[in-house]
């Protein structure tokens, strides 16, 4: 298994993200849209906001996958911060994922002090369900009809974690 190197997102990251975001399973598992174009992929990726962190998984100088921490951006829910993040089809069951997620959750705990955490995952997507289950995160609800997927709508599941 190759390393897997974990830093903050680049400008010059956004063409092998672009990649990784346009793969079938990737699409399938976010709230992701095919067809995107590069150009408007790079200003999105390009344009976050402050207080968010972006986080991507490197494999010999290519950045196979991406994940975020993004502040709620409520003052009374100045504690909370949601988790999104996708790995190149290519690339799934090597461990980027779990790399990512202990990235988010170590900066989370240690070093912006979150208290809690919240993701949403479609609720046929077994693998990051157990993923993020292995670090801590409980199913709180199923969402039915969540998202428009494939010509159908898909439920979802709200995890959170807590750290007290």
């Amino acid at each position: 298994m190759n390393d897997i190197l974990i830093r903050a997102q680049e400008p010059e990251d956004v063409p092998d993200l672009h990649e990784a975001f346009n793969q079938p399973r990737v699409i399938a598992g976010t709230l992701g849209m095919p067809f995107v174009s590069l150009d408007a992929r790079r200003k999105r990726l390009e344009a976050s906001p402050p207080g968010h962190t972006r986080l991507v998984a490197v494999i010999d100088g290519k950045a196979i996958g991406a994940a975020g921490l993004h502040p709620a951006d409520q003052p009374r829910r100045a504690h909370v911060a949601s988790i999104g993040m996708a790995v190149h089809d290519a690339y799934a069951g090597r461990g980027a994922g779990s790399a990512l997620m202990a990235a988010l959750v170590d900066h989370a705990d240690r070093w912006l002090n979150y208290r809690r955490l919240e993701l949403t995952v479609y609720v046929d997507n077994a693998r990051a369900i157990a993923l993020y289950e292995r670090f801590g995160f409980q199913r709180e609800g199923v969402m039915p009809a969540y998202a428009w997927r494939d010509g159908d709508y898909i439920d979802a599941v709200a995890m959170g974690r807590l750290r007290l």
